[in-house]
């Protein structure tokens, strides 16, 4: 459980990856879906927002450049009402009125004429030379007869220029005349250029037929109604239309359309989508990089956290784990207290042979007698037997030192068999006094378990003795340990005949210092410190009994290799 070059362990490692994928799992949808639908809601309201504008600003326009037209029919409708046909026929008293609308226009007004029913020109005044002008086979000339005021297309008519032509008629039959005017091109031109948003914001109007009506910045107009950008058929309620499409370049562009002149002419307003939505584009830009830098802070937050957590757990694991080998420490303490009186009388029985043939020997020189062939014999035989009991009281205490002294809590290579004989060597004698009859049934060429010896020992130390003192208060008993091998997995089983355990307390009985013996006579750790140390190894613990009958505890422990055992 310790670090290794900065490291934590394996278990630990996979579990701060879990606690980092937990964070920003929990974190980032909420937020995702929380700004995925801002998102939306922001898109969404922002390009309508531009559409309304657009929308409104082609309005505005529209009803600008109709106002224009009107006001510039209107004018002339007003000459023709006021001064009537002798008066506008004198070319001086019409060069007058054409200087007084372009003192009142500008260059709006380029010219005026009177045109009989004929269509010949009887008076100009402007400055081109087109007095006696025919105009009887002009396109406009034909529709002012058939209407009585009309604006035309622009068209290079006979000065090569272009122009449009505002005319008005009055009379019948014969006595039919026409007022013309010329709108100056640059001046109405001027109306629709000036409309530009952005880079490539541009305005301009196309006729029925699909030609322009004012300059545009493109190789072409389209075919079709309008240039294909209105259809002649389409709703006539609606006076502005919104669409995106690919523009001549391919490039996706908004435009937005809207009918004049009674819907002879559309004004077109295209921008491209980039352009008109830049705003929208930097903001989303803005966002994704806050919503990256947000997730990097987050993700350092979270692995930050996850690691201090983890580094929490590991330490209070470790404090946990040494706080075990303190119980576990004090449970064996606990138990060698408890084994010192019948290893104490253990040992006196082999000590009391000891002192007996030291005496004899004692004897034998104080006689002087050791130099006949029997005397002899007797001491080496006396020697012999001294040294047997020595031998025996070293066996006792070397196992009660392995007992007491070890704490290696290492995984190694262990004979389960073996650890069940060396309890026995302490305890058998202790079994004697009990008056309990010991049968051992070890399954033979068992696999080597990998765990600490030293709490193996421990395990199987409170399991006998427990079963020991149950069958002491009952004047004697049976206890049977057995081992076999069963699903690959080792199991050990520890029967007695003792009184058994009431039913009501068995599921506490591997509570931490929980006992049934009278006090000083028990810690209550026995038990609660082998449950840890089975489940520490991998294994399960399991426990049957019946008042009157008996407990038998089976003990069942998986075949590990080191480096399994070291990962838990």
């Amino acid at each position: 459980m310790t670090r290794k070059n900065g490291k934590l362990p394996a278990p630990y490692e996979a579990l701060a990856r879990k606690m980092i994928l937990t964070i920003l799992i929990v974190s980032f949808i909420p937020v995702f879906l929380v700004s995925l639908t801002i998102y939306f809601q922001f898109h969404g309201l922002y390009r309508q927002k531009v559409e309304d504008h657009l929308v409104e600003m082609v309005r505005k326009h529209k009803q600008q450049i109709d106002a224009f037209l009107a006001a510039r029919a209107a004018d002339v409708q007003f000459l023709a009402d006021s001064f009537g046909r002798a008066q506008l026929s004198d070319e001086t008293f019409l060069q007058g009125q054409l200087a007084a609308l372009q003192r009142a226009y500008g260059t709006t007004f380029v010219d005026l004429g009177v045109v009989d029913a004929q269509g010949h020109q009887v008076s100009y005044a402007g400055p081109f030379k087109l007095n006696r002008a025919d105009y009887s086979r002009a396109a406009w000339f034909k529709q002012v007869l058939a209407q009585r005021t009309v604006i035309t297309d622009v068209f290079l008519g006979l000065r090569g220029l272009p122009h449009f032509i505002v005319a008005t008629r009055y009379g019948q039959d014969d006595d039919t005349w026409i007022l013309r005017a010329t709108i100056d091109f640059e001046s109405f031109n001027k109306l629709v250029s000036n409309i530009r948003i952005g880079t490539t914001g541009i305005a301009f109007i196309v006729n029925r037929a699909g030609e322009f009506q004012t300059t545009a910045s493109l190789p072409a107009a389209g075919k079709g109604c309008f240039a294909g950008f209105y259809a002649c058929d389409a709703d006539p309620s609606k006076k502005i239309h919104v669409f995106l499409r690919p523009d001549e370049n391919g490039q996706e562009s908004i435009f937005v359309t809207g009918l004049l002149k009674d819907r002879n002419w559309l004004l077109v307003y295209r921008q491209q989508a980039a352009d008109a939505f830049s705003e929208l584009h930097r903001a989303e830009r803005m966002s994704l990089v806050f919503f990256v830098l947000g997730g990097v802070c987050l993700l350092v937050m979270a692995f930050v956290l996850s690691r201090r957590m983890v580094t929490r757990v590991a330490q209070a694991d470790r404090e946990k784990e040494l706080m075990s080998r303190q119980v576990i420490e004090a449970g064996k303490l606990a138990g060698i207290g408890e084994l010192a009186a019948g290893v104490a009388h253990e040992i006196n029985n082999p000590v009391a042979v000891m002192i007996e043939e030291a005496g004899w020997i004692q004897d034998l020189m104080s006689d002087g007698s050791l130099d006949t062939p029997e005397n002899q014999a007797e001491v080496r035989r006396a020697l012999k037997q001294i040294h047997t009991q020595g031998q025996r009281c070293k066996e006792i205490t070397r196992n009660l030192l392995s007992f007491a002294r070890g704490s290696d809590s290492r995984n190694r290579p262990l004979d389960v068999n073996r650890v069940i004989g060396d309890v026995f060597n302490l305890l058998g004698q202790r079994a004697k006094y009990a008056q309990v009859a010991v049968e051992t049934r070890l399954a033979p060429n068992l696999p080597l378990l990998t765990a600490s010896e030293t709490e193996m020992h421990q395990v199987m130390l409170n399991l006998v003795s427990n079963a020991l003192q149950a069958m002491d208060k009952e004047g004697g008993g049976r206890l049977t340990v057995s081992t076999a091998l069963a699903d690959g997995k080792v199991v050990i089983e520890v029967t007695d005949t003792g009184p058994g355990i009431p039913e009501a307390i068995l599921p506490r009985i591997f509570d931490p210092f929980f006992t049934t013996k009278p006090v000083g006579q028990g810690t209550g750790l026995g038990l609660s410190i082998c449950y840890g140390i089975i489940h520490n190894m991998g294994g399960q613990i399991e426990v049957e009994s019946r008042v009157g009958q008996g407990t038998s505890f089976r003990v069942i422990l998986p075949v590990q290799t080191v480096d399994e055992t070291d990962g838990k």
